[in-house]
């Protein structure tokens, strides 16, 4: 927690809002006390996002969803507000570190711990799900450690965030989404258990299953790479590992995962290591900060004496206020903003769109030398030949550069392959064209341009676009498409 800026809200509704609590896609949090003095967590929603009339309806819908899942698995929501400006949520305050908090403190937990956390988690995503809702967010700084159990919190209100058109912002965090969250397929429950299992092994070894890096390479590798689960312990390595399938159908459900982690967390009394526990008992009685009060008169009057009264009492010292921990966010890890070959994947792009005119001259130069030639012999098929792997080319380029837009690395090899291809066919022309004795004197002005023009444009064009769909794809657009569309 940290004191409130001078650029923070006050109120939000009838909340006092008293200190910031972190944030996240969706806005801050911030602690705040109700009327009747309970604290709470206010959420208050960012100006971008309230602008938009269609995500304040969504954001209505998945509020009233979630109030259907007790507070015994998550923050039970208290009170929302959809049509305010802007927009803010209300939810019980749950005293404890978020599992991030945790492990950047005091390092990985222990297994017990891990195994009490992960059968509170199943079924807290259990009663989630019995709700007809997926989290789709599920992630360390979405666990908090609380006193008496784990509670699930940001569930449901991804789903309004996630639909809404302007926003960059994946839902989903890049070591923690599923595969099939990942490639923007649509998910369900299995999509929360292979986060569940990211979760766990973040907390037994204090990093993620598939490692870190700028976003996109993590994506890359929860798609096609398998995890490296090295340090955890042998029974939670089984678990996770089956959890972490690629394919949904393949990962054990819910009350499976429960039934194996049941045993551990009934038999264990203290679940939190004792580091852990210091935290939450000093978040137990979050401080409160009074309203303002009048201030003193600068120059206090003169006392009176009085030669019977007593010496007036010392005034006790008074200790300077506790100096607050710094703010944990919660966002997302941002990209880093510059990194080598910075903008690859639209210069791949764009050579491979600059490959397609002379690739259409070839085309319509092979069509109208056909239409003219009154028998049928081997130049003939030389350019029937042509004209088959010009069109076959053109198509996959434009093929390429459809995937690569959807952040899909099959472009990258696509447009690499077919470049380098198309390279070599500008100088298979040039040399077809003086192996059979051309003559730019005696040859129409069309076929000069396509060997004279063309024919060296497709050549450096497509080595270009091959180069530079080879380069890893660390470009700002591919980047921006691999957040937005979950690559």
């Amino acid at each position: 927690m940290e004191p409130l800026r001078p650029d923070d809200p006050r109120r939000a509704g009838p909340y006092r809002i008293e200190r910031r609590l972190g944030g996240g896609g969706m806005g801050r949090v911030y602690l705040g006390r109700s009327r009747g003095g309970r604290p709470v967590a206010v959420k208050l929603v960012r100006p971008e996002l309230a602008d938009d009339a269609g995500f304040r309806g969504r954001f209505a819908r998945e509020v009233e969803a979630v109030r259907r899942v007790g507070g015994f698995y998550a923050a039970q929501v208290v009170d929302a507000a959809p049509d305010d400006d802007p927009p803010w949520l209300v939810t019980a305050y749950i005293p404890g570190p978020s599992l991030h908090q945790a492990v950047e403190a005091h390092g990985p937990l222990p297994a017990e711990t891990v195994a009490v956390m992960g059968a509170g988690l199943a079924e807290g995503l259990s009663a989630i799900h019995a709700c007809e809702l997926v989290h789709r967010d599920l992630k360390p700084s979405n666990v908090i450690l609380a006193q008496d159990g784990p509670r699930v919190i940001d569930f449901g209100i991804s789903r309004a965030l996630d639909a809404t058109s302007h926003t960059l912002a994946v839902v989903g965090t890049p070591g923690f989404m599923s595969p099939e969250q990942a490639r923007g397929h649509a998910i369900g429950p299995p999509s929360d258990v292979f986060s569940f299992a990211c979760v766990l092994a973040y907390a037994a070894t204090g990093r993620g299953p598939f490692g870190t890096g700028p976003a996109e390479a993590i994506i890359y590798r929860i798609v096609h790479d398998e995890p490296d689960l090295t340090g955890l312990p042998a029974g939670l390595a089984d678990l996770v590992g089956r959890c972490l399938a690629k394919d949904p159908d393949a990962r054990p459900g819910l009350d499976d995962i429960l039934e194996e982690l049941a045993d551990t967390a009934q038999t264990t009394s203290r679940w939190l290591p004792e580091p852990v526990e210091t935290m939450v008992t000093e978040r137990l009685s979050p401080p409160s900060t009074p309203p303002p009060s009048t201030p003193p008169p600068a120059t206090p009057p003169p006392a009176t004496a009085s030669p019977t009264a007593p010496p007036p009492a010392a005034a006790p010292p008074v200790s300077p206020p506790p100096t607050a921990p710094p703010p944990v966010i919660t966002a997302s890890p941002p990209v880093p903003a510059a990194r080598p070959h910075a903008g690859t994947a639209n210069a791949a792009t764009a050579l491979a769109m600059l490959c397609l005119p002379p690739i259409l001259l070839m085309i319509y130069q092979a069509v109208v030398m056909l239409a003219h030639s009154h028998h049928f012999d081997w130049f003939e098929m030389m350019i029937i030949g042509n004209l088959l792997i010009a069109v076959a080319e053109g198509g996959l380029l434009v093929w390429g550069a459809l995937l690569l837009a959807q952040g899909r690395a099959a472009g990258r090899w696509m447009i690499a392959a077919t470049g380098g291809a198309v390279s070599l066919h500008g100088l298979a022309a040039v040399a077809q064209f003086f192996l059979t004795g051309g003559d730019p004197s005696d040859v129409s002005p069309s076929i000069v341009l396509m060997m004279f023009g063309a024919a060296p444009l497709l050549t450096v064009a497509g080595a270009g676009a091959a180069l530079m769909a080879a380069v890893p794809p660390t470009g700002h657009w591919c980047r921006g498409a691999a957040v937005s569309r979950g690559w």
